[in-house]
Order: structure tokens, then sequence, then C-alpha cells
């Protein structure tokens, strides 16, 4: 049998994460809780897991410092609330990564790629390691507040949390607001970096939208997705890249 370890600081997600591994991988034997850094090393110095659900920001130990001490000795799937550091820090695939609210639909697909990856060595990490780590270092920078953005021959200052969504066109960065549109030259990646993570949400590789903002999430006879914003009558189409942080909607 498979053995697990979670490791979370929050106990109704902990708890949480254990129940849909009972109903998504019944096989599976969850071997020990932790809430804390420490406590996860402990417990997995102790039952030698196949597999270690670590979340990325924890007391003592983060996420990043125990995948370190592990090595390559069990396969391990972060849990993290910053999806846009989790696309872009393990797109290689060697550590598969979970976005809170965990979802059960996507857990079954994090442990359909486990199952088929049991069958061979855990992969090194250091490398995804690193580039998860400079993710964070971004991420604990302060977000932006303000955008200095032109409009016809004015330049003005908006608040960030004014703005309904930024699109990218051709060489500026459209920011969209309930009064009108402004330009600006940095670009959605840059955009993506500096904003709180928990206010916006990049939707598309063009497009990131403040999540006040968002009216509904619907689905055409396609599958295709599209957001329909609260305060204007445009929608924004969802990447498949993307969909799966909407599924709690």
């Amino acid at each position: 049998m498979t053995r697990a370890v979670i490791a979370e600081d929050e106990p109704l997600l902990r708890d949480e994460m254990r129940a849909m591994l009972r109903r998504v991988w019944p096989e599976l034997d969850v071997v020990a809780l932790a809430s804390d850094g420490p406590a996860a090393i402990a417990a997995i110095e102790e039952h030698r897991p196949e597999v270690v659900f670590l979340d990325i920001k924890m007391p003592g130990l983060s996420g990043i410092e125990i995948a370190r001490a592990i090595g390559n000795r069990a396969h391990i799937v972060f849990v993290t609330a910053y999806d846009r550091y989790a696309i872009e820090a393990f797109d290689n695939g060697a550590i598969d990564y979970l976005v809170k609210p965990v979802t059960e639909e996507r857990l079954a697909t994090t442990v359909a790629r486990l199952k088929a990856r049991l069958a061979s060595a855990p992969a090194s990490l250091e490398a995804t390691l690193e580039k998860v780590a400079e993710a964070l270092r971004r991420e604990s920078r302060e977000p932006l507040q303000w955008i200095t953005a032109s409009q016809g021959t004015q330049t003005r200052l908006v608040l960030v949390q004014d703005v309904v969504y930024f699109q990218s066109d051709a060489k500026y960065t459209r920011v969209v607001t309930r009064e009108g549109e402004l330009l600006i030259k940095k670009p959605i990646k840059a955009l993506a970096d500096e904003l709180d993570p928990g206010a916006f949400r990049q939707v598309h590789r063009s497009t990131i939208v403040n999540l006040r903002e968002i009216k509904a999430l619907v689905r055409d006879d396609t599958g295709h997705a599209a957001i329909h914003l609260k305060s204007l009558p445009e929608t924004l189409a969802v990447s498949d890249t993307y969909l799966h942080l909407f599924k709690q909607m």
C-alpha cells in the first residue's frame, strides 16, 4: 500500500484533504498529518512515505525547505494559494501542485499522475525548487497599489483596486476601469508578478481580472469558458490553462 504524509497548518484544510484522498484514492494510506515544518520532517523520517502533500507556507520550515530535506525520497505535491506561481514554477512537471481551495476533481487528476509516477523513482527537484523559491520571494514583496497610466494626452494615477481587468493589446496593456480605459507599457507577465494574488487572477495569457468584478463563469456548448463582469458588459475568455482555478464557481 502506498503511504502518504499531509503537511498543512490549517486543520480544516488538512482534514478535507484527507477526506478527499479517501474518496479518490482509497488504497492510499495517510500515515501522518503534520501542522508545521518540523512535525512534517519527523513524520517523513518515521514513516518513509512514497508521497508527501506539502503546503508551501507553514510555520517552522517552509514547504520548499522540507522538499529539499526530502530530496528524491518521495514524490512531492505542493499545495499553494498562489496559482500564478504554481503554473510558472511547476511547468516542467517534476512536481505536481494543487491550488487552494482544492477541488476533488483537481485532486483526482493529481492522483492519476502520482500513480503513474510511482512506477519510477522521484525526480531530482533542485532546479524546480529554486524556481519556486524565487516565485515566493516575488510574492513576498508589497503588492502593487497604484499605476501611472495614459489616457489620451493625460497621465493619470489609478488605484489598482479600481481596475476591472488588465489586457494586453499589441505593445500596450489596457487598464480597464468602470470609468474608462487607460494604457500602460508594463506587460501582463510583469503585472502578474506585482499584483496581489488574493485580489487579481490571471485567466488568460493576455488577461488579468479583478476577482471582485467577476459576476459568473459561463461555458458554451464547446466547453470554452468566459467571465461575465459585474460592472461592464464585455466578457473575458478563460483559457484552458487557468480554467481549473474556477471549478468552484
